[in-house]
């Protein structure tokens, strides 16, 4: 039997990459526009919505990683969406902490 080369396919890591992307990107824009505020949220939904999406993209990517191609790439693209979501909560949480050791009410 003839083994069935393996093909490296660029697209399918970006399109695992874009998915949670864009839900993150989503999540921030409806925080901004106050898209479901009617609906009760207030700013810890969106946060708990972002992580989530966070959360899910690196949980998803972890299983995906071990099934055969073409998922092995997904799974990378959603680890890295997920990583950047992660480094992105981080960042704001740090610029937070420094701007209240920075304050001081007078």
């Amino acid at each position: 039997m003839v083994d069935v080369e393996q093909r490296k396919r660029p697209g399918v890591a970006l399109a695992g990459f874009a998915v949670p992307f864009a839900l993150q990107v989503a999540v921030v824009a409806a925080y901004q526009g106050r898209y479901l505020w009617d609906a009760g949220w207030r700013g810890g939904q969106y946060a708990y919505a972002f992580i989530g999406v966070a959360v899910g993209s690196i949980v998803l990517g972890c299983v995906l990683k071990f099934f055969r191609p073409p998922w092995r790439s997904v799974g990378t693209g959603l680890l890295l969406a997920g990583t950047f979501g992660f480094v992105a909560v981080f960042a704001v949480l740090a610029l937070f902490l420094v701007a209240f050791s920075q304050w001081s009410p007078t």
